[in-house]
């Protein structure tokens, strides 16, 4: 017999009023999806949780409260450099955040970015993932477009509604960027 996938219902909603969010950055990413999920959670009477994936290294061990051990891909590295990133993140995030009205918490993934949002947004029972979503840039291929939708990968592989937030968008009568 298959393996039988949980699927989205009304039984496996996580309420707004007062639910968690979870919302996806990148270093140097565009301020504009934290301030999004940041007014979302002031509105809802939620609770912010900022995350960081970082795809160089992988995870070890998962914890209840969504951190997770992680190590270097390469075995031989003895790179602590993902400090650096975690702390400059977190300095970024207070500037950001200050006189938000929100509480936030911060976590360092490790990993596949919807592998990693997900199991948070479990960990914390989010009511809805935020992230990032860039209009395609010139020269894209069609595969190169659908394998980096983020967006489209949490809202496939998890039950709970991902809020994709406009970085940047194409002019309806421009063509295609892979065309």
């Amino acid at each position: 017999m298959p393996h039988q996938v949980p699927q989205p219902g009304p039984e496996r909603m996580t309420p707004f009023d007062g639910g968690t969010l979870v919302v996806g950055v990148r270093p140097g990413s565009d301020p504009l999806v934290v301030l999004t999920a940041a007014a979302l959670a002031r509105a809802t009477g939620g609770e912010l949780f900022v995350a960081y994936v970082d795809e160089q290294r992988f995870t070890e061990r998962e914890f209840a409260d969504g951190a997770v051990q992680h190590s270097d891909l390469n075995p031989d590295a003895a790179d602590d450099s993902w400090r650096q990133v975690e702390a400059e993140l977190k300095a970024e995030l207070d500037g950001l955040l200050a006189g938000a009205g929100v509480g936030w918490q911060f976590r360092y993934l490790a990993g596949r970015p919807d592998r990693s949002l997900t199991h948070l947004a479990r960990a914390v029972d989010a009511a809805v993932i935020v992230v990032g979503n860039r209009a395609p840039e010139h020269g894209a291929k069609v595969r190169e477009f659908l394998d980096g939708a983020l967006a489209l990968k949490l809202a496939q592989h998890q039950h709970r509604p991902v809020l994709a937030v406009p970085l940047s968008v194409v002019d309806w009568k421009a063509p295609m960027p892979w065309a």
